[in-house]
């Protein structure tokens, strides 16, 4: 559970997260702040997160420091090796060059604290997080009211498996879209079987005007 309680801010963007990946609605005090948690939402590797984790001591400061984040991460799926969880903190970089001495003592009590629980503790700023993973992922969202019908989804993914597990957008609009309506009809169940993991891409190449994709276990 969080250890600070994020209080309104009329300055910045402050609201509530769902994650599959946390147990509770994670809160979050800037938009910064919202697009790392959606990105670490869609990391293969993030096993869970939480926001607010942790209240680090800090000499002449009372109530602490608590970071913005404790990401967890999952087995690598060939060696088994963990990575060291990390505690971050989440601030645009001209916010911390802005106030690099007044977080110099709280991130030196971070490091040395996350080193003790076997983390590792660094910053996290926009040139990390708006990549065209986020801009991608963002898209993609767009659509996860869509609830395509089962029939639909069985039909996209034996267009895929007759193209040996590997297609892109056009391909499989190619088969089964043979007018501008079939295509309106068959684009929103691609993208939502694709946010539902039942298609895969590569998120880190921004999407254009034809996404290639591919099933489980497919070659990229």
């Amino acid at each position: 559970m969080p250890v600070r309680k994020i209080p309104k801010n009329y300055l910045f963007v402050t609201g509530a997260y769902s994650s599959r990946k946390s147990e509770v609605m994670d809160q979050f005090e800037s938009l910064l702040e919202k697009d790392y948690l959606l990105v670490l939402d869609f990391d293969d590797e993030v096993e869970s997160f939480e926001v607010q984790p942790v209240r680090v001591p800090v000499k002449g400061v009372a109530k602490g420091y608590v970071p913005d984040v404790l990401v967890k991460y999952r087995p690598d799926p060939e060696s088994g090796e963990i990575r060291k969880p990390l505690l971050a903190e989440v601030k645009r970089s001209d916010f911390l060059t802005k106030h690099a001495a007044d977080y110099a003592p709280k991130f030196a009590a971070a490091q040395v604290y996350a080193e003790s629980m076997g983390w590792e503790f660094r910053t996290v700023d926009e040139t990390e997080i708006r990549s065209p993973r986020l801009a991608n992922i963002k898209f993609l969202r767009e659509y996860r009211n869509v609830d395509p019908l089962e029939t639909d989804c069985v039909r996209v993914l034996q267009v895929m498996a007759d193209k040996h597990g590997v297609s892109s957008s056009e391909g499989i609009l190619a088969s089964l879209a043979l007018t501008d309506d079939e295509r309106l009809h068959w684009l929103p169940v691609i993208w939502s079987m694709l946010l539902q993991r039942r298609l895969y891409t590569d998120l880190d190449t921004r999407f254009g005007g034809d996404v290639e994709l591919r099933l489980a276990g497919a070659a990229r």
